[in-house]
């Protein structure tokens, strides 16, 4: 597992954790963990250069905490460090790229040669 540097939020939080991401390559996921458990996940497809995004989860605990989008922006930041190709099949990967500028170019949307 490689450990990812994950947004920290602005303001701290007294009884939390900061969310912490890894690349976890033996099960093709990144993870995230607040509170010190898995808090959810992104799994991937790698292709050659590219990185297809299939599935995203968030516990239901974990809920309403903002996870998702720091899983997405940790999971989407490594892909381009790494030199990588983002493919969103993923609705949830998906909807952040259109709403997050700085990945057009590292993007081929489903569909697209």
């Amino acid at each position: 597992m490689v450990e990812i540097e994950a947004p920290t939020s602005e303001e701290p939080k007294m009884s939390e954790e900061e969310p912490r991401v890894t690349r976890n390559d033996s099960e093709n996921r990144y993870e995230v963990y607040a509170d010190g458990k898995l808090a959810g996940f992104a799994e991937f497809t790698p292709k050659d250069t590219e990185t297809v995004f299939t599935h995203t989860e968030i516990g239901d605990e974990f809920g309403g905490r903002g996870l998702g989008k720091v899983l997405a922006k940790a999971a989407l930041d490594d892909v381009v460090a790494r030199g990588g190709v983002i493919v969103p099949v993923c609705p949830f990967i998906a909807g952040y790229l259109r709403k997050n500028e700085g990945y057009a170019e590292h993007v081929r949307w489903p569909g697209q040669r």
